[in-house]
């Protein structure tokens, strides 16, 4: 199979095309960022704008799946108007070239991944599943704008995938390291009221079931990439304060995240829970469902 990545060089990107090229597959990704180039092994590295399909555009009609992982990463503080002017048109920008390019492909990929977030259903509520509406808060309707810049493949004739994905566990990318980083210092505790979802799939899952999708003909729609252990951020920060042999007390206030972190507080300060179903409806089993299995396995 012949797979390219948007977002190749970054965080997920790398572990899929790691994967796929351990399997025998032929990688190619699109990177805004040629020093990129040379930190990339095994799969060819294609400079690209991010907003066009110049220079790479001739490559669909050999591709047998497109992989849509860009967009500028939310772990970037204070979330300023034009920081998130920069989310949404990152997102959008790629899609559209994306779906430009497959348009003017005489020969289309059989199939395309788009990646979404779990914060497609907002902030609060019932346990979701991907038949939930979508929430109206910033989170939600940044993850509506970007499924939406790729709706246009099912009248192109190609199979659309939309991957939410929670928060990818890794032992030194993402932002486990960054969540780590309290617990580590010897001042871990309950972040806000303890009770909100603490969403989190480990990275091993987000591969495998990013590969699942893309090569079973049956998935089509929206697909949640979330562990099936509902987890809530008290027991997600004892979870690591146990994995990593730290003392669990030191609380932190709502007010006090916002103090910090601003807006972006949001994402560990609230939380809604979700649930994989139609993943799991579907056939996939999870390497790592419970969070002692995940983090047991992130920090032997």
């Amino acid at each position: 199979m012949k797979v390219l990545i948007s977002g190749g060089t970054g965080f997920i990107g790398r572990w899929l095309a790691a994967s796929l090229l351990g399997d025998g597959h032929q990688v190619w990704a699109l990177s805004r960022d040629p020093e990129q180039k040379s930190a990339v092994a095994g799969f060819e590295v294609v400079e690209w704008d991010g907003s066009t399909p110049e220079g790479w555009g001739h490559m669909v009609n050999e591709m047998d799946a497109i992989v849509n992982l860009a967009g500028r990463s939310l772990d970037s503080w204070p979330w300023t108007k034009a920081l998130k002017l920069e989310f949404l048109e990152s997102r959008l920008n790629a899609g559209r070239a994306i779906t430009e390019a497959i348009r003017a492909a005489d020969h289309k990929p059989a199939v395309l991944l788009q990646a979404s977030g779990i914060n497609h259903y907002g902030l609060e509520g019932e346990l979701a599943d991907e038949s939930t509406p979508p929430g109206d808060d910033y989170l939600a309707r940044l993850t509506v704008d970007w499924e939406d810049s790729t709706r246009a493949m099912k009248a192109l004739g190609v199979r659309r995938v939309v991957t939410r994905s929670a928060v990818a566990l890794a032992p030194d990318e993402g932002l486990l390291p960054l969540m780590s980083l309290p617990v580590k210092l010897f001042v871990g505790g309950r972040l806000a009221e303890g009770t909100q979802s603490m969403p989190w799939i480990h990275i091993a899952d987000v591969v495998g079931a990013m590969r699942y999708l893309l090569e079973n003909e049956q998935a089509r729609g929206a697909f949640n990439l979330i562990s099936p252990q509902p987890t809530s951020s008290d027991l997600f920060m004892r979870g690591l304060a146990k994995a990593l042999k730290r003392p669990y007390w030191f609380p932190k206030p709502a007010f006090l995240l916002r103090l910090i972190l601003g807006e972006m507080s949001v994402m560990v300060t609230h939380g809604r829970y979700s649930q994989p179903k139609r993943l799991t409806e579907l056939g996939y089993e999870f390497k790592f469902p419970t969070l002692e299995s995940a983090l047991a396995d992130i920090y032997s």
